[in-house]
């Protein structure tokens, strides 16, 4: 009996004393659903003896994230999620698209180019003239054997080929044989141009030299009586070409490529000679260098500030 009553009695108070000496603290999150879990701390402390009593202690930390915002936020609420965008106001004109309104002209196009990047070149020469028309001028015919067939080109210049000359390229596997052509255009007004070209054919080394020819133009002065107005040398290499004025009726006085630049170039009357070597693409040169070092009395007078009348005081 009084074994039962010890027993009793100690079962009671190791029931209060873990009852008093048990810590256990949880603090309830604002929202759950919103929070970060954590980890509860567990603090166990056993002993060897078997009187000793065992504390246990849980720690639970709330996260500093505030979400009141979505305490009342509904998603399946469609109310919330609908946008409106503010009115227009009356005078409110749309602007026009892209595709509307009519095309714009090549000239205002190569307006706005010019704006933006400058001033382009307009495929003219100094003197007005297409240097680029031999190249439009091409129409192709189709069928076996068919080649490319230019245009004789209709631009007042007439042309007249000099020289045609085989010309050949040591190359590793052999010689390439090409012809060089020089030709000379001009439209008999005071205006000529020597040029040469090099191809595979005859007909594409004349096309091409045409071409240089048109990039090449020069002025020729003269006087009422289609002569020079003064004497004049020039030289080209070792070509060297001597041009006088003549008298109504003498007619041009030249030979070989000084004969064809004259006559393209206009003049009526006019002795010419040619002085030193008988290359004619350096004798056609040296006419052009020649007629370039004249001028006319007016301009002279201009220059001197005096009267015209006054140079042959």
């Amino acid at each position: 009996m009084a074994t039962a009553s010890a027993t009793l009695s100690s079962l009671s108070s190791l029931s209060l004393h873990t009852a008093a000496n048990s810590r256990i603290s949880l603090s309830k999150p604002r929202n759950p659903f919103f929070t970060k879990p954590t980890k509860p701390s567990l603090h166990h402390s056993f002993s060897s003896h078997p009187t000793t009593t065992t504390t246990t202690t849980f720690t639970v930390k709330s996260s500093d994230i505030d979400t009141t915002f979505f305490d009342n936020f509904n998603p399946n609420d469609e109310t919330d999620t609908v946008f409106n965008p503010p009115e227009r106001p009356e005078d409110f004109i749309a602007p026009p698209s892209f595709d509307e309104g009519p095309m714009e002209t090549e000239e205002e196009i190569a307006t706005a180019y010019e704006e933006l990047y400058g001033p382009a070149y307009s495929g003219e020469s100094y003197l007005g003239n297409d240097i680029y028309v031999m190249d439009s001028k091409v129409q192709k015919k189709t069928g076996f054997g068919s080649k490319t067939k230019r245009e004789k080109v209709k631009d007042g210049f007439e042309e007249r080929v000099v020289q045609v000359r085989r010309v050949t390229k040591v190359v590793k596997g052999g010689k390439q044989l090409h012809f060089r052509a020089v030709v000379v255009v001009g439209d008999k007004q005071g205006q000529v141009g020597v040029g040469v070209g090099k191809a595979k054919e005859v007909v594409g080394a004349v096309q091409k030299s045409a071409i240089n020819a048109r990039r090449n133009i020069v002025s020729v002065p003269m006087t009422k009586y289609l002569t020079f107005p003064h004497r004049s040398e020039g030289d080209y290499g070792a070509a060297k070409v001597m041009l006088r004025p003549a008298s109504p009726g003498t007619g041009v006085i030249a030979g070989g490529a000084v004969r064809i630049v004259l006559e393209l170039a206009g003049v009526e009357n006019a002795l010419g000679k040619q002085l030193g070597s008988n290359n004619a693409l350096n004798n056609a040169r040296a006419t052009v260098v020649a007629v370039q070092q004249m001028r006319q009395f007016r301009d002279v007078a201009r220059e001197r500030g005096i009267p015209m009348e006054e140079l042959w005081k």
